[in-house]
């Protein structure tokens, strides 16, 4: 019998959290742009209801990446993923039927004997790490910018439009269209 992974969720007032999420079987679904744009309501959608504001992300072809700021001093950090992955999958397991898609077939598993059941997602809650200190904040914005340019995608971060790099990185700051509603780093992230 196999076991599913446990990630044990803590936060402190303060803390920011680093999510990651990666495709079912790491297959790179993520490189089609209406899915992603799909995927960026998602993810403001379950901002707004799990009061997550989302200060950094990457969307690669197999994973995500999120840092995002709780601002509830009792943050559900466990349901917050499960808000973005659930809905979009759903979406996507329309898309397919809909269009008669072979992919249909390679993501949906068969849970239990008599059980099928569509992944889009790796089982599981992926990754959460408390984000706490005015360096790892910086660290893990500039990981998370960094992942497209390390991968071959792009040459720097900017370049990559599915990432909140161009956000930081723009005078004035302005949001995209397309991409998730992208907030300041709280008051003393970086100080």
């Amino acid at each position: 019998m196999q076991r599913r992974k446990i990630v044990r969720h803590f936060h402190e007032v303060g803390h920011l959290h680093e999510l990651t999420f990666s495709c079912f079987r790491r297959m790179p679904l993520l490189t089609n742009d209406v899915w992603r744009e799909r995927l960026a309501r998602c993810i403001s959608a379950a901002g707004d209801e799990e009061a997550m504001e989302l200060v950094g992300f990457v969307f690669m072809p197999e994973h995500v990446h999120l840092l995002v700021h709780p601002t509830s001093p009792t943050p559900a950090i466990g349901r917050y993923p499960a808000r973005i992955k659930q809905p979009f999958s759903r979406q996507i397991r329309g898309l397919l039927e809909e269009s008669g898609s072979p992919l249909l077939s390679e993501l949906t598993v068969l849970e239990r004997p008599g059980k099928t059941c569509f992944r889009f997602w790796l089982e599981g809650p992926g990754f959460d790490r408390n984000v706490f200190s005015a360096e790892a904040v910086a660290a893990s914005l500039e990981y998370i910018h960094d992942n497209p340019v390390k991968r071959g995608l792009c040459r720097q971060a900017s370049d990559w439009k599915w990432s909140s790099a161009r956000y930081y990185l723009e005078a004035p700051r302005r949001q995209h269209p397309g991409l998730p509603v992208i907030h300041d780093l709280p008051e003393g992230a970086l100080t």
